[in-house]
């Protein structure tokens, strides 16, 4: 969809606009709002459109009141605000309180005497390579849910990340030889993969490292909240406060409890080969 946007745009000499929302839809409208998670923060979603050739990022406001707008009205601001000429759509997307398809949007605007006909196209789903499943977020955020890295991240076009700030933690790790970051996320709705150990992608510092996350309780010390820890090897510096960015490459095993600190070590060892 992105790549017909700009093509078009190219082929007219004007420019290549996303119109997109904030917060999410969903979390204005569905009663599920406090379980739902975003696979991209706005700083993301806006970052990756601009690394699709999209050259204006348009950020409108969700409210209900917005969301009561019909096709025609919405189509209307999107001619009078930003220009449009030509709407791209996607294939099961659909518009307005009353629900437009692309065709049936389409309609309104090549029918009776209109003013202001905007040409929209539609655009059909794409596939993953891996499964030949459509893609798709509800089956992204499913593979996430699922463990299933390699999936998401083909379905993606891209590495899925967390992006946060590293705080303090109980230093556990540092006491058996493998110091962590504990992370805490800029997007608190963000999707968190489920728990386990992940080879990943380390961003910090203005350089990128190898690393292994676990996510989970740490149930062999005591357990507890949540946490979302990263051991980044080669790498011995302070970075309490920094910034911190992880790509999840694959997932290497569950979180589980051991019976010992020294099981745990001889464990973390084996785990730190396989993500090297």
């Amino acid at each position: 969809m992105l790549d017909t946007v700009v093509s078009s745009a190219r082929e007219r000499g004007e420019e290549a606009i996303v119109v997109t929302f904030w917060p999410h839809p969903r979390t204005v409208l569905q009663q599920d709002a406090r379980e739902f998670r975003l696979l991209t923060s706005l700083q993301e979603k806006e970052a990756l459109l601009k690394e699709a050739g999209i050259d204006r990022v348009e950020v409108l406001p969700f409210t209900r009141e917005f969301a009561a707008m019909t096709a025609r009205e919405y189509l209307r601001l999107l001619r009078d605000r930003f220009g449009a000429t030509l709407v791209v759509m996607g294939y099961d997307n659909r518009i307005g309180s009353d629900k437009l398809t692309a065709q049936e949007a389409c309609g309104i605007y090549h029918s009776g005497n209109q003013l202001f006909p905007i040409p929209i196209v539609s655009v059909e789903a794409c596939y993953s390579a891996q499964s030949g499943a459509s893609v798709s977020s509800t089956g992204i955020r499913r593979t996430l849910q699922e463990g299933k890295i390699e999936e998401a991240n083909g379905m993606l076009g891209y590495r899925y990340g967390l992006y946060g700030v590293v705080v303090a933690g109980n230093r556990m790790g540092r006491t058996i030889g493998f110091p962590t970051a504990n992370m805490q996320l800029y997007e608190p709705l963000k999707l968190v993969p489920c728990d386990g150990v992940y080879a990943v992608e380390v961003e910090v510092l203005g350089a990128s490292y190898k690393g292994m996350c676990n996510i989970g309780t740490r149930p062999t010390v005591g357990g507890g909240a949540r946490t979302i820890e990263t051991h980044i090897l080669d790498f011995d510096e302070d970075i309490y406060g920094l910034p911190l960015r992880l790509r999840f490459v694959r997932r290497i095993r569950d979180e589980r409890r051991f019976a010992s600190l020294d099981a745990l070590r001889e464990q973390l060892e084996k785990d730190r080969e396989r993500c090297r």
